[in-house]
């Protein structure tokens, strides 16, 4: 009898590992570095789970939230989350949670690179010291934003429409698009991206972070008009 659970209960597991992934309009981009690359600020499981896993899901549901809205199906991921209204209501919130974990981690990957970290360089370091006095006041206040967000969610630095930055906070996969704000650099707090390495201690992987921040790919964005 045991023997046979087993078996039955392999045989499922197999058969969903081997169902399609829902045809849809976004597909799981890949992560930029091999999973381990950011060892040992953020372990390689922990990568392949969150990119793997939490983010493809975020995908596929998003795909199965679309798949009878052909019309937004067209639309980009940042044009669907600002043109709400035109979707159905019932599916509204799923478009934000599941299309804003997308656009959420689509970003996240491209913000961090191994062999980086550090103060920043170049445009975005004079407008940090601009805004914040210092780069060691603004990791303070990101650092408290990443903190105070209870539950799941993101630390954002953004750039509002006027050009200045800011420093928000959102809850779940809201981004900050919705806020009409322009997503410059965003740690994820919610607890699958550090839990297996660093169990509770949200402030210890908040901390480590920095050391694989992309300053690079953070001046790339602040070069792009706000709002384009």
């Amino acid at each position: 009898m045991k023997n046979s659970l087993l078996l039955l209960a392999a045989t499922a597991s197999m058969a969903l590992a081997q169902s399609p992934a829902p045809v849809g309009p976004y597909t799981l981009p890949p992560l930029p570095y091999p999973p381990e690359a950011l060892e040992p600020h953020i372990d390689a499981e922990t990568m392949r789970i969150h990119h793997g896993k939490h983010h493809k899901a975020y995908v596929d549901n998003a795909n199965k939230l679309l798949a009878d809205h052909p019309e937004l199906a067209k639309l980009s991921p940042e044009e669907l989350l600002l043109n709400l209204d035109r979707a159905p209501e019932a599916i509204r919130q799923g478009l934000i949670n599941n299309v804003g974990g997308h656009i959420n981690h689509s970003l996240f990957w491209k913000m961090m690179a191994p062999g980086a970290g550090g103060p920043p360089t170049g445009p975005i370091a004079e407008k940090i010291n601009q805004r914040f006095g210092s780069f060691e006041a603004f990791q303070k206040a990101f650092q408290d934003a990443a903190m105070k967000r209870f539950g799941s969610g993101w630390a954002w630095l953004v750039q509002n429409p006027d050009g200045s930055l800011e420093i928000v906070s959102t809850p779940n996969q809201d981004p900050p698009l919705l806020q009409g704000k322009k997503a410059l650099l965003g740690l994820d707090v919610w607890e699958h991206a550090y839990y297996l390495k660093y169990q509770n201690r949200r402030a210890d992987y908040a901390t480590a972070w920095w050391n694989v921040v992309n300053w690079d790919f953070v001046n790339s964005l602040l070069e792009t008009p706000a709002g384009s």
